[in-house]
């Protein structure tokens, strides 16, 4: 056998010496690379020390020493131009590295620089599949030592935190419905992030509330009694927010809650840990306190759910509008029905309404209020901008009201909203434009995404997650250099739950719904949208940013009467003044009267020394006269009203009217009481001696002069008396209020100029007592004396008839009460 091998090797290997010793041309004999060496075909080492060249096709191959391998050609051939073949592409020898680089468990490396195996040089590039996490360096470089300079990365799963959520997909208002997609879109995008929690997976454990207390109480004892652990809790509605946030604390549980608006949980000794990316619902009190002020209305009515976000809203809102001098007129609640509250309204003429209701019960409150009349022009509603824009299309089995009812019902609303959507084209931190987020996300809903519930706070849920990824993301760090990590989270570590809730209050970014930044309550900032619904569509009328008072304008608001309505029914005042031609009647007929009185005493003065006007006592004539001259000087200012005079002249126009009819009264009646009063006394007596007694006396004229005196200083005082302590002043008279013809928005309110005092009941009790009595004496007296006749007094029947007369005009008169 050895001897067969040994001839076969000898025959291979003559002819290729015996090819070397013939022949003289070929290829010279070069120099293996560093580390390495040269493999000759069918020469011994003694052979390849004795020849200087190679023939042509003679092929050598390079080895390496050691854990190395050749980089660049490896096997050369001799060409007939006496050159090796590749010789611009030098060979070297380098270390190799391990193999166990170029795969990677769960995810790719992709590796550069290598031949058949790695080597100096080589670099590997590490990526994991997704929901994998890369621990180790990401790059990895074979060195001249042959090892690698990195060690190998693994791909491990991130760990899982998990986030507790309540999303109400029904009920009062549905805005789990746009929400929770747009809540699933921030977890992708935050998952997808290397920057952001890389260590760690959001989840988010939710279930539907209903908006309802009742639910949530049921599933927030499922999220914090079954495993696993809740690393932070998002709840959607105001009254589901308040039972979570109340109980939170007692777990150290953080709430960021994406669609509560109630005041009330901007309490932090109620709510320490609570934070909301949708502003509080008072946010809209100043904006609807500027439009009453733009539209110049003072009085307001309002009506509410019975709920705490809305008796909170309506509490701040009656202090502001306090402040700004406005009234609110009725308040008006409700729990499940309506109807009796919307009408109180109408009957009580309320006509700037403002609602604040969920989307269910504002279709209840508008059926009602189509039934009641209770809109047109004359009205305006104020209601909050969150419901869905068909909200009043919607079908709903709790109302009867067709559509185009409910349609004519709410025409011409105007609706205040929380600005949830950056109305800026920029990327924010989720390098998405608010327009870019809208557009996946209403291809996320499907068909009809516009009557999505919740769709206009869908971009404050999305940033919801951002700023608690975020929150959660600073928080990691921080705990790092305490040896912590989130994992480490649970409801009795209150360490943990101080980081977040630091990291949470800190929080700053621009998101889809604009800038995130949270006040001292967990209370975000924003831009009020005021929208109208002006032929069944919601347009745009302006912006109110309160913080620096500043109301933009669209001037494209619509009104159905064509301009704002007046915020109660318009009360025009008329007085009623006397009638004019009645007035210059009168007057002339007492002027006539008051002539015919400077007359009669000038006749009386004329002929006092004829003996027929001696015996009727001309003096007191005289006075009867001027008495007369002086009541019938009282029918001009009884006819000065406030077509003639200003407000400031009444006063003195009402003492004008009191003292000539008083003293007018006193003079003229006194002078006739006298005379009758002293025949009474001296020829009424039935003791004959004394009649003749009397009859033979003569009349002495001052004492008749003397009763006409005492009754007139009565009077005097008696109106003196009431001119210091109470005087005379203008009174109004208000009658019942009339419509006037065509449908025109007012009321017309008769009123009456009076004088008056504040106790004017009393002086004419004390004035038409002291003058009824004289009265009544007068015509006794008067009546007693009807048969007697005497030369002393020859006038005196006609004295008494004149006193039936005073009697009968004066009780005319005190009924009509014209003073």
């Amino acid at each position: 056998m050895c001897r067969s091998v040994t001839f076969l090797l000898a025959v291979w290997l003559t002819p290729v010496y015996g090819s070397f010793e013939s022949n003289t041309t070929g290829c010279r004999i070069i120099h293996p690379p560093r580390d390495g060496g040269i493999r000759y075909k069918g020469l011994t080492l003694s052979q390849v020390k004795a020849v200087e060249t190679l023939p042509v096709d003679y092929e050598i191959e390079f080895v390496c020493r050691g854990e190395r391998e050749v980089s660049g050609p490896k096997v050369r051939k001799c060409q007939h131009d006496g050159t090796w073949t590749d010789m611009d592409k030098p060979s070297r020898c380098l270390h190799t590295c391990s193999r166990m680089h170029l795969k990677l468990e769960n995810g790719r490396a992709e590796v550069r620089g290598m031949g058949h195996v790695p080597m100096e040089g080589t670099s590997v590039h590490f990526t994991c599949d997704p929901g994998f996490l890369l621990v180790g360096s990401s790059h990895s470089l074979c060195t001249k030592t042959g090892k690698w300079d990195h060690p190998k990365p693994t791909c491990q799963g991130k760990r899982a935190l998990h986030v507790g959520a309540l999303f109400p997909m029904s009920g009062g208002w549905p805005g789990g419905q746009a929400c929770h997609p747009a809540a699933q879109m921030a977890l992708e995008d935050v998952n997808n992030r290397k920057d952001i929690l890389p260590e760690y997976e959001l989840r988010l454990i939710h279930h539907d509330s209903q908006c309802d207390p009742g639910q949530a109480t049921r599933y927030l004892y499922e999220l914090l009694y079954n495993d696993p652990i809740k690393i932070m809790l998002m709840p959607g509605c105001s009254s589901v927010s308040t039972l979570v946030a109340e109980a939170a604390r007692m777990w150290h549980l953080i709430v960021l809650s994406y669609g509560s608006s109630s005041p009330a949980l901007s309490n932090r000794q109620r709510f320490p840990t609570f934070f909301r990316t949708h502003p509080s619902a008072t946010l809209h009190n100043p904006t609807r306190v500027q439009l009453f002020k733009k539209w110049g209305w003072t009085k307001i009515a309002t009506i509410q759910q019975t709920t705490e976000v809305f008796t909170s809203t309506l509490d701040d809102l009656e202090e502001r509008v306090k402040e700004a001098g406005i009234e609110i007129t009725f308040r008006q609640s409700f729990f499940s029905d309506p109807a009796i509250p919307v009408k109180d309204l109408k009957r009580q003429d309320a006509r700037i309404i403002v609602g604040l209701f969920y989307e269910t019960e504002a279709r209840k409150v508008f059926c009602e209020v189509y039934k009641e009349r209770l809109f047109g022009k004359k009205y305006v509603w104020f209601l909050i901008g969150w419901y869905a824009d068909n909200w009043f299309k919607i079908p709903d089995p709790a109302i009867n009201c067709t559509v185009d009812e409910m349609t004519m019902a709410v025409e011409g609303h105007v609706t205040t909203e929380i600005v949830m959507l950056n109305p800026e084209n920029t990327r924010g931190i989720s390098n998405m434009t608010s327009q870019e987020f809208m557009e996946k996300l209403k291809r996320r809903l499907g068909e009809n995404p516009d009557v999505t519930g919740g769709l206009q706070e869908a971009p404050l849920a999305y940033d919801a997650i951002w700023a608690l990824a975020l929150a959660l993301n600073k928080t990691a760090y921080e705990l790092s250099k305490m040896g912590l990590r989130l994992e480490d989270f649970n409801y009795n570590n209150k360490i943990i739950s101080d980081e977040i809730y630091r990291a949470m209050n800190s929080s700053s970014f621009d998101g889809v719904s604009g800038h995130v930044v949270f006040d001292a309550s967990g209370s975000r900032m924003a831009w009020t949208l005021i929208e109208q619904l002006q032929d069944g569509i919601y347009k745009k009328i302006g912006y109110y940013d309160s913080t620096k008072d500043n109301l933009s304008w669209y001037n494209n608001d619509k009104w159905i009467g064509g301009s704002p309505p007046a915020d109660h029914t318009k009360v025009i005042i008329t007085f009623r003044y006397l009638s004019q031609k009645l007035f210059i009647s009168v007057s002339v007929l007492a002027g006539l009267g008051i002539l015919l009185g400077f007359v009669c005493l000038s006749f009386n003065i004329y002929n006092s020394h004829v003996r027929y006007i001696q015996n009727s006592q001309p003096h007191l004539n005289n006075v009867t006269a001027a008495g007369c001259i002086l009541a019938l000087a009282a029918v001009f200012p009884l006819g000065l009203d406030g077509h003639h005079i200003e407000k400031w002249h009444f006063p003195l126009v009402c003492q004008a009217r009191l003292w000539l009819l008083g003293l007018g009264f006193s003079l003229a009646y006194g002078s006739m009481f006298t005379k009758i009063w002293w025949i009474h006394t001296a020829f009424t007596k039935k003791d004959d001696k004394k009649e003749r007694r009397k009859l033979s006396q003569t009349l002495e004229p001052w004492k008749l002069y003397t009763t006409v005196s005492l009754l007139l200083g009565l009077d005097i005082i008696t109106l003196g008396i009431w001119q210091i302590v109470d005087p005379l002043h203008r009174s109004i008279e208000e009658f019942t209020k009339e419509e006037p013809r065509g449908d025109l928005d007012v009321l017309i309110l008769p009123q009456l100029e009076h004088c008056s005092s504040l106790k004017m009941n009393t002086w004419l009790g004390i004035v038409y007592g002291s003058k009824g009595l004289l009265l009544l004496l007068g015509i006794f007296l008067a009546y007693e004396t009807k048969s007697v006749s005497t030369e002393k007094i020859n006038d005196h029947r006609a004295v008494g008839m004149a006193i039936y007369n005073v009697a009968v005009s004066t009780i005319r008169y005190i009924h009509s009460r014209g003073i």
